[in-house]
């Protein structure tokens, strides 16, 4: 199958800085937020400069890298230093260990849902055991590797995943979408947009409709911006609208991304996912989840299990500087829902799609994979 690549950039490499797109000004203002240290990388996730669970992961990746390459810096500093203490045959090894889980700890804190931020900061943290007791520098170059490597991965899993899903769609579809599962919320290609992408190289005529996805409105902001930048079809529509199209056929299937899966199936998408599925089931619409495997959490028996971050009421009572609700009102703002499985017709995965996906499917396919 041949690939459609995408005009949008979500993260990139300079030198020792790590720029990402700032998701808070699309569409209005295309610009970039710079880190180089683990602190400013986890407060770039928190305040969702970057957002998506693959992009998330391999943003902390490169903080940890980043940190390390800085941590190295300052240990070679100490080492050339006539403090004899300072140049103490463990002293500067010793600091740069401590500073470097400090920079695990600050990133693992940034968000609780996405499980790729877990994932890539466990396997950071392998390719740190991989060099264990080597000088900082060599650490840091090791860091910066497999950072790269999370990169190059996620990118690659994501158009396999794509190729998957692109199968599952007839040759001319409107497919639903909510929230941004693109390529703004991955390292590229994108995992629900991907599907749609590789359907679009595979010849079949696709048409995207949005939902706007409050309270951020990632749909409205990323989802159709994105999708305006490569030329695909979207319509953009509120939330409350999607159960009136499907009644009218409009909507021949939908197609989201996912924070987390559970062992069983059960699927932590942003909020708002939960009624789109049950809409679905309702009107007999095909309700496909991509997600890479490393969004696939075993160590969680079910959705019950699966933290739900709760940001701020503010996203809720209005959006930037302009405000629509009354002053003092109590709000709320959880930031995910839970799907259950029952509701999914099928994971699609790099490694193949699970249809009806339960507990012993799951195992199957994280074993088949291993």
């Amino acid at each position: 199958m041949t690939q459609t690549a995408t005009a949008v950039e979500t993260l990139r490499l300079a030198g020792d800085t790590l720029e990402l797109l700032d998701q808070r000004r699309l569409p209005v203002a295309v610009e970039w937020v710079r880190c180089t240290r683990a602190a400013d990388t986890a407060e770039a996730i928190r305040a969702m400069v970057v957002r998506g669970a693959p992009a998330i992961g391999v943003t902390a990746a490169y903080g940890i890298a980043l940190e390390a390459q800085a941590l190295a810096a300052g240990a070679e500093c100490l080492c050339r230093s006539d403090d004899p203490v300072a140049t103490g045959a463990e002293g500067p090894d010793t600091a740069f260990a401590e500073a470097l889980e400090a920079g695990f700890a600050v990133l693992a804190a940034s968000r609780p849902t996405a499980v790729n931020l877990f994932w890539a900061l466990d396997r950071m943290r392998r390719a740190w055991q991989d060099v264990a007791g080597a000088a900082p520098a060599n650490v840091a170059e090791r860091l910066l590797a497999a950072a790269k490597a999370i990169h190059a991965d996620d990118v690659a899993v994501n158009r396999a995943l794509g190729e998957h899903g692109a199968a599952l769609l007839p040759a001319s579809a409107r497919v639903l979408t909510h929230c941004n599962a693109g390529a703004l919320a991955t390292a590229g290609h994108g995992t629900a947009l991907g599907v749609v992408r590789s359907a679009v190289a595979a010849g079949k005529r696709i048409a995207v409709i949005a939902d706007e996805t409050r309270p951020f409105l990632q749909g409205a902001r990323l989802t159709a911006w994105e999708l305006q930048a490569d030329g695909i079809p979207v319509t953009l529509i509120t939330d409350n609208m999607s159960g009136h199209l499907m009644a009218q056929g409009e909507i021949d299937a939908v197609v989201v991304g996912t924070d987390r899966v559970a062992a069983n199936g059960d699927v932590a998408n942003k909020i708002g996912t939960y009624m789109v599925a049950v809409l679905a089931r309702h009107h007999g619409i095909p309700f496909y989840v991509a997600c890479p495997l490393s969004t696939i959490d075993p160590a969680v028996a079910d959705g019950s299990a699966i933290p739900i971050e709760e940001r701020t009421p503010e996203e809720v009572t209005g959006y930037g500087t302009e405000q629509w609700a009354p002053a003092g009102v109590a709000a709320r703002h959880p930031a995910f829902d839970i799907t259950p499985a029952g509701l999914v017709t099928a994971l699609v995965t790099e490694a193949g799609v699970v249809m009806q996906p339960d507990t012993a499917k799951i195992a199957a396919l994280l074993a088949g994979a291993l």
